[in-house]
């Protein structure tokens, strides 16, 4: 269990949480995203991940250009197989000949060769390009999950699972999708264009300059385009992972959303989400989708216009059947590759709106490393001091004052105070989930910053009043605090929690699988089973949450008498909200608006007559 603090803290999540979303958090969520604040620098950080793959990425570039020049020259020779046919036709007719079709089967063929050999070609680069965006996807989620362990708890305060699970998935495929099509594509067309335009030069250069009118038409809507889907795109982005943020607080909250009667809350909340999502995707896609059939139009236009021309030369013999033929077929051409790269300049306002957000996760601010001489502790006799310490979770607004305490090795220490005292707060500082403002808090006499925090968080083991549990089998759960324990020593930490009678009762015993919500089990079965977990860990010391808060009186007594077991011999914290169940504590301290007002032990504090025992007393009291 030990080992497993800091995890069990972060997953342990009962009810709906309000975190910002792609999405928001405790506070209001981001506001629209109209585009990529740093357009060129995003873009920049994107190439740098490409620069491992350079030399694959050159070989996709030339099998691009060999895969385009093959395909382009496929129609100038099939020009030539109809000009074959045009004049075999005349001289059949004027009885000067016949169709050559042997030299036409010869022609043909030769296409056949061209379009197969561009296609392997093609084929290829689009393996290796594939390959190329995969490894690159896959390094920027490796990236993203080892920010999320390096990450302080004050971001995930902050912070919905939906906004980082978003930048993991979505973004992380928008910009797998483009690498994959988008790279090699720009290629493509690119080449396309150069090399039709030769092409067309070679075959008439009156109808060549018609053609190229369309161009500044194309490049006018194609701005005009980009400029208003740039910003729709964006706010997909931003929209669809405050859609994902929700839905993943509803999930994880399901029951007591029903227990609450909050469905239509809920509901309309998803709604107002969704809605903004539909009218953003909407104006993005709809944007995008007309500028196939616009650049077509102005496409249509110029071929109309080329083919007047071209039949109006070939009347006057200066161009060949087959050469009108074979500028009409690269007449599309040189058109589609402009259409292909306007809608690749939408993608890439979507790809970087996208980056953007992984790198500006990957830029947020970490915890501070651990010193480079961390300190080890051969043997652990858990003295604790609190000296001076004073914290906020946030800098204008102290929530622990000058708290100072002594803890000797193996004292039971009880934190107890009204809710909002800082009890939890001081658990979160000892474990270094925060770091203190000011003042120090020691362990055997070592500053905790001078500890590595897994070694720290080695030393404690903690159940918590809300469990953790994940989808798994209940023995790979228990062991999650010694992930080297034998299954006789996972049975045997259960019969000292008194739960593994219940378990031997189940279908699989101690191979059932737990659900993802681990609604198959009780909450009071749940706590044994962390309980369970902290007895297996055999920690140093000890941190309880009102550990037996969620079972029965007659398993309280029980689990009781086993954590006493587990706590002689060492250092253990008592967050306490039933203060019955702390009289027998070596020390308590009570706490009040981050301080302490008094400490002692039970007798002593009731015989004080103080604020321990106007909170110990109001137990009792008569509720008018």
């Amino acid at each position: 269990m030990s080992a497993a603090t800091n995890h069990t803290q972060s997953r342990n999540i009962p009810v709906p949480r309000r975190r910002p979303g792609p999405m928001g958090g405790p506070g209001p969520m981001m506001g629209p995203v109209e585009k990529a604040r740093d357009f060129q620098g995003t873009m920049r950080k994107l190439i740098a991940y490409l620069d491992p793959y350079k030399i694959t990425i050159l070989i996709v570039m030339l099998l691009a250009v060999g895969s385009t020049v093959f395909s382009i020259i496929g129609p100038k020779v099939l020009g030539n197989a109809t000009t074959k046919l045009f004049e075999g036709l005349i001289a059949q007719l004027t009885g000067t000949g016949r169709i050559d079709f042997a030299a036409i089967g010869k022609i043909l063929l030769t296409v056949l060769g061209l379009y197969l050999f561009s296609t392997a070609l093609s084929y290829l680069q689009g393996w290796l390009m594939t390959d190329v965006a995969i490894k690159v996807t896959y390094q920027l989620r490796k990236e993203i999950m080892g920010k999320i362990h390096r990450m302080p708890f004050r971001y995930f305060d902050g912070t919905t699972h939906g906004e980082v699970l978003s930048r993991l998935t979505n973004d992380v495929d928008t910009v797998n999708q483009t690498l994959n099509q988008s790279l090699t594509q720009i290629i493509t067309s690119a080449v396309t264009m150069l090399g039709v335009l030769v092409m067309m030069l070679t075959i008439s250069w009156q109808m060549t300059l018609v053609a190229l009118l369309i161009v500044p038409f194309s490049l006018v809507i194609v701005t005009f385009i980009i400029r208003k889907s740039q910003k729709f795109f964006a706010q997909q982005q931003e929209y669809l992972g405050h859609v994902n943020g929700h839905v993943e607080e509803m999930f994880g909250g399901h029951v007591v959303i029903k227990a609450f009667n909050g469905e239509a809350k809920s509901i309309q909340k998803f709604d107002q989400h969704n809605d903004a999502l539909y009218g953003a995707a909407w104006k993005a896609q709809f944007l995008s989708g007309i500028m196939m059939p616009v650049m077509g139009f102005i496409g249509n236009l110029g071929y109309v216009a080329v083919v007047i021309l071209g039949g109006w030369l070939a009347t006057r013999e200066l161009i060949t059947v087959g050469d009108i033929q074979a500028f009409i077929q690269y007449v599309r051409s040189f058109t589609q590759p402009i259409t292909q790269l306007a809608n690749i300049s939408n993608v890439l306002q979507q790809t970087v709106a996208a980056a953007e957000r992984v790198f500006e996760f990957l830029a947020e601010a970490e915890e501070t490393p651990d010193t480079t001489q961390p300190v080890t502790l051969e043997e652990v006799a858990g003295q604790v001091e609190f000296q001076n310490v004073y914290f906020g979770y946030v800098p204008d607004k102290t929530v622990i004052r000058g708290f100072s305490a002594s803890v000797k090795p193996g004292q039971k220490i009880a934190i107890v105070g009204p809710t909002g005292a800082g009890k939890t707060t001081m658990v979160k500082l000892l474990m270094r989930f925060y770091d203190v403002n000011d003042g120090a808090i020691r362990v055997d006499g070592h500053n905790i910053k001078d500890f590595r925090r897994a070694d720290l968080r080695n030393l404690f083991g903690m159940v918590l009043q809300d469990t953790w549990l994940f989808n798994g089998t209940i023995l790979d759960n228990i062991r999650y605090g010694r992930l080297d324990a034998t299954e006789e020593e996972v049975v045997k930490a259960a019969r000292a929690a008194h739960i593994d009678r219940f378990i031997r009762t189940l279908p699989e015993g101690y191979h059932m699988v737990l659900n993802e919500e681990v609604t198959n089990i009780s909450q009071g079965q749940k706590q044994l089973l962390t309980i369970a977990r902290a007895i297996l860990a055999n920690p140093p010391m000890l941190i309880l949450d009102e550990a037996t808060s969620s079972v029965d009186t007659h398993t309280e007594i029980l689990i009781q008498r086993a954590m006493d077991n587990l706590m002689r011999g060492r250092t253990s914290f008592i967050i306490a909200h039933r203060l019955s169940t702390i009289r027998n504590a070596d020390l308590i301290l009570v706490m009040r608006d981050g301080n302490i007002v008094e400490q002692g032990t039970h007798d002593e504090l009731l015989a004080r007559g103080g604020f321990y025992a106007e909170l110990y007393n109001s137990q009792f009291e008569k509720v008018e």
